[in-house]
């Protein structure tokens, strides 16, 4: 993988949202290959300190991520997000086609671990309090384009919400969906606001293979997406 200068969709004093490609990691793997920290030196723009996330996205989930340029901007960004002040929308195309042209998916998540599966995340009444709205934006082939727009931010949300809200998995999810091929969720639009100042934000283009599975960027212009 390239350095990812080419990839920063907004850029200012205070923040960098990029456009993270799927399979890179933020947090430094286990099994020690790259992660976003190697690229984070090639990322300063003229700043001694290297940018850092202020948040995550999976490794094979795609689009706008959010870096903090100095600590008081983490604090501010870290603490919006914790607040739910910051909008986020995802799009992803899910194994199945909803009845419904839109919803809101309630379900608490919990983290659970076996030696056979390793962790996940599944619903359960004792977890964490986990809210998204959805909107399907198109169809082909019996799988659907769906729009998601997270009220809360948990560990995988987005993907347990897919499978066990709208009853058909993420297209590529290893864990929550069929697997095989690219998983098909991508981190589409990012906002942060900032008070007085302007909002740190972006619309992270569709990926390639979006179009591969039959679902044009258009699509997502036409919607207003």
């Amino acid at each position: 993988m390239s350095l990812l200068n080419d990839q920063v969709l907004f850029i200012d004093a205070e923040a960098i949202i990029l456009d993270k490609p799927a399979g890179l990691p933020v947090d430094a793997p286990r099994d020690g290959s790259l992660a976003l920290e190697n690229y984070l030196s090639s990322l300063t723009f003229g700043f001694q300190r290297w940018p850092l996330p202020v948040h995550r996205l999976d490794r094979d989930t795609s689009g706008c991520l959010l870096l903090a340029r100095h600590p008081k901007a983490h604090k501010r960004y870290a603490a919006a997000f914790e607040a739910g002040t910051v909008t986020k929308r995802y799009v992803a195309v899910v194994d199945g086609v909803p009845e419904r042209d839109e919803g809101v998916i309630e379900l608490s998540l919990k983290k659970i671990s076996t030696a056979a599966k390793g962790w996940r995340m599944i619903p359960a009444k004792e977890g964490k309090v986990a809210v998204t709205e959805w909107r399907k934006v198109a169809e082909k082939d019996g799988r659907a384009l769906i729009a998601f727009t997270p009220r809360t931010g948990r560990t995988h949300q987005i993907r347990v919400h897919a499978q066990h809200g709208l009853g058909f998995g993420i297209v590529g999810d290893p864990v929550y969906g069929q697997g095989g091929g690219a998983m098909l969720l991508h981190s589409r639009f990012l906002s942060m606001p900032r008070g007085t100042k302007p909002p740190a934000e972006a619309t992270a283009p569709l990926p390639a293979t979006f179009a591969a599975a039959g679902f044009a960027p258009q699509l997502l212009d036409d919607a207003g997406l």
